[in-house]
């Protein structure tokens, strides 16, 4: 039966390491019995745990086999070939180790989520994926379960996270436009959420870099109908743009439609430049100039922390949990 996540949370390794003034690697020691600690230490972390109640997880405890682990892997729309490809990638990791996955689409939407935590919190030994509840409220709700967030920089060390840095690469994107003579260049930024995004704070810092005012902006759906009817909308206020930035690869090839039913040549009129570097910007006509993710790193890296969060091993460190970007220069631009 699911939990209902409203009972107390389950205490953790870290609270146990915590209190006992040790790291989260001595007190796996300990538990574990490993004998590469001093007895003193090893008897205060045990009376620790045994005071706090912390029940170690049933993979730590040995009573399942590798090839039972199960994995919650958490994604906000799997109609986004971006997310798919992010899935794609921690699935085959996952089955590289022997675990059950079972993947869950959210729709983007809070309460979703929050229904989708609920579930899965007694029927999986780890959350990967992406998160948007507060922190408390996924603490809650997972109860000690070892957490990964994609995407997200998390604020307190009950969780991990897999951060992604495009700032180089879009302001490769925005050189790259200005020496081939761009001056006034606009974006199309993500609808689904009032404050500006991390890419659009990338965008305006690239701008601001190369001496370029504050581009235009106008807010798109997060699809290839989003980004046509936000490029018909940014080129009505602005006719004068030549270049134009998108959130994402999909919004991109929607803008791609409209351009061309606008009459504008691309890159001849307009040039356009997408985010996320997507397969799928090889295949339409012309292909499209992006700053691309390492998809496969990015699931990767997701399960391999999971993994070491598990076991109760040294976790991966924050420089090695980031995604770069990277331009990738074809036809759109």
């Amino acid at each position: 039966m699911a939990s209902s996540g409203t009972g107390p949370r389950r205490v953790t390794i870290d609270d146990v390491a915590q209190a006992a003034g040790v790291s989260r690697q001595t007190v796996s020691r300990a538990l574990n019995d490993k004998g590469e600690i001093g007895v003193s230490t090893k008897q205060r972390v045990l009376d620790t745990a045994l005071a706090l109640g912390y029940r170690p997880s049933r993979f730590a405890r040995g009573l399942v086999r590798q090839d039972t682990i199960s994995v919650g892997l958490v994604i906000p729309d799997l109609l986004n070939p971006f997310f798919t490809e992010v899935a794609a990638a921690a699935l085959e990791a996952a089955r590289d180790r022997g675990w059950h996955v079972v993947v869950y689409d959210t729709g983007d939407r809070p309460e979703e989520e929050r229904g989708t935590l609920e579930v899965i919190a007694s029927q999986v030994d780890a959350v990967v994926g992406y998160l948007s509840l507060p922190e408390d409220e996924i603490d809650k709700l997972t109860r000690g379960l070892p957490v990964v967030l994609i995407d997200r920089e998390h604020r307190t060390q009950r969780f991990s996270s897999i951060r992604i840095d495009g700032e180089s690469g879009v302001h490769a994107a925005i050189r790259h436009l200005t020496a081939a003579g761009h001056r006034r260049i606009g974006m199309l930024e993500h609808a689904e959420r009032s404050e500006p995004s991390i890419r659009h704070q990338w965008f305006d810092a690239a701008m601001s870099a190369c001496g370029l005012d504050p581009g235009s902006v106008a807010r798109a759906d997060q699809s290839v109908e989003g980004g046509e009817s936000a490029l018909q909308e940014l080129l009505a206020g602005h006719p004068d743009l030549t270049a134009v930035f998108t959130f994402n690869d999909i919004i991109a090839i929607g803008a791609l439609r409209a351009a061309r039913r606008l009459g504008r040549q691309v890159p001849r009129d307009l040039a356009l430049v997408g985010f996320d570097g997507l397969r799928l910007g090889t295949l339409v006509e012309p292909q499209l100039t992006t700053v691309a993710l390492d998809t496969r790193r990015l699931g990767a890296l997701a399960v391999e922390q999971a993994a070491r969060l598990l076991t109760g091993g040294d976790p991966l460190p924050a420089e090695q949990l980031t995604v770069g970007a990277e331009l990738r220069v074809r036809e759109s631009a």
